[in-house]
């Protein structure tokens, strides 16, 4: 979401995600992400790599997405600490074209077959698996303290081209995407090294890209090692969904679950998504010196 965020913990951390868009179409959408982000103090600085693979439609469309990341970290004043990052991907899409349909391929009595029991070809020149790369840069901003944080990002700024097809009328530009974001813990009870604590934390998330528009709103709350959150996501005129999380902290460990219960007229008939996510925090690697304050 925003390159300035690498690195924003003193302690080195892993990340590993999976999520499962629309089970009950099928493999519609799957997602796996892996991702390691450090700070080294003695260059203000915080470098982070990942790689996150996409799959679309059951293999029909499949995107891989390396990235390096680094933020540099200026200390304002005992509490705020302001974030500059950027980044840079290397993204590669795979295109299985025996499997799309275009109209041209449908015959209002045979479908997509002929009468010979053949499937009718296309005249877009996409025939078989096809592939494209492409350069994706991203930068951002963040402000933050130990209970505040408020940021912003560009992301593909060099508006890379998606498009398979060469030719004057073949541009597919990926319209840069602009995002805004911000949350503020409220804590109730004080932890400790072996207690979180009690906290609430409520968040919101603004994107824009082209034409279209989402608000992620919610908040989420800590008891001890528990922790649960619910969020509202709206794409502007289509009242998306409702999502839940909940998970548990224990050690250098974070495993969470997340489930997205469709209310657009989508319906939750399309078996919403199931995410899950764990972070290892791997403490004793990182600097124990640092004035700098994790978020």
């Amino acid at each position: 979401m925003n390159p300035a965020f690498s690195g924003v913990s003193s302690h080195p951390v892993v990340s590993l995600n999976y999520r499962n868009q629309w089970p009950s179409f099928g493999n519609t959408y799957t997602t796996y992400h892996v991702g390691f982000d450090r700070f080294f103090d003695q260059y203000n600085s915080g470098i982070g790599v990942s790689l996150l693979n996409d799959d679309s439609g059951d293999g029909a469309l499949v995107s891989t997405n390396a990235s390096l990341m680094y933020s540099y970290s200026l200390l304002l004043n005992n509490d705020f600490q302001l974030k500059m990052g950027i980044g840079a991907s290397y993204v590669q899409q795979r295109l299985d074209g025996s499997r799309l349909i275009f109209g041209e391929q449908i015959d209002r009595g045979t479908g997509v077959i002929t009468q010979g029991g053949s499937i009718i070809p296309n005249t877009e020149g996409i025939i078989g698996n096809i592939s494209n790369s492409y350069l994706d840069i991203s930068s951002g901003f963040l402000l933050y303290n130990k209970f505040f944080y408020v940021g912003f990002s560009l992301n593909h700024l060099n508006t890379p081209n998606q498009s398979y097809l060469d030719g004057l009328f073949a541009s597919a530009d990926l319209p840069v995407r602009f995002s805004l974001h911000g949350g503020y813990q409220i804590n109730l009870r004080r932890g400790n090294k072996k207690d979180e604590g009690t906290f609430i934390t409520p968040n919101i998330l603004f994107e824009r890209q082209g034409d279209f528009y989402q608000v992620n709103i919610g908040a989420y709350t800590g008891v001890k090692s528990f922790f649960i959150g619910l969020w509202y996501r709206n794409a502007w005129n289509n009242n998306d969904a409702v999502i839940v999380s909940t998970g548990i902290k224990k050690g250098p460990f974070k495993i969470g679950y997340s489930f997205d219960y469709t209310i657009s007229d989508l319906t939750i008939g399309s078996g919403g998504a199931h995410e899950i996510g764990i972070l290892i925090n791997l403490y004793g690697l990182g600097s124990k010196k640092s004035k700098l304050n994790d978020i």
